[in-house]
């Protein structure tokens, strides 16, 4: 059983930055892909990038050049460092730990979420 814990939301200006942080405990991330969803109001969950075990990462189209995920194996922990930051990208944001790919179905555990704001 992976646990998960995300933080390092909260309200930015557009333009602006932000890191997220998904911390695992329970046991390690070794093996599984991590990655980030995103879900604003109204609106379903979606995929935001994914860092496979090996260290390859995936970007849905709209967020590459501007997200970037990483991790720190010995912190067990995966970050998401966010830039040019608009009011397009309020949401939640869940980190996720499973198979990889783009789908939700495809990630057993899951964080709480943490809320991104991003003021115009």
């Amino acid at each position: 059983q992976v646990q998960l814990i995300e933080s390092g939301g909260g309200l930015v200006q557009a333009g602006g930055s932000l890191r997220l942080s998904c911390a695992a405990s329970g046991r390690s991330f070794r093996g599984y892909t991590v990655g980030w969803f995103r879900q604003a109001p109204g609106k379903e969950r979606e995929f935001v990038a994914a860092i496979w075990s090996g260290g390859s990462t995936s970007y849905a189209d709209s967020k590459k050049g501007r997200f970037t995920i990483s991790s720190d194996n010995a912190k067990n922990t995966v970050y998401l460092q966010m830039n040019s930051l608009s009011p397009a990208d309020t949401a939640v944001y869940y980190c996720a730990a499973g198979f990889g790919g783009k789908s939700s179905r495809n990630y057993n555990y899951w964080g709480q979420g943490t809320q991104v704001t991003v003021s115009s």
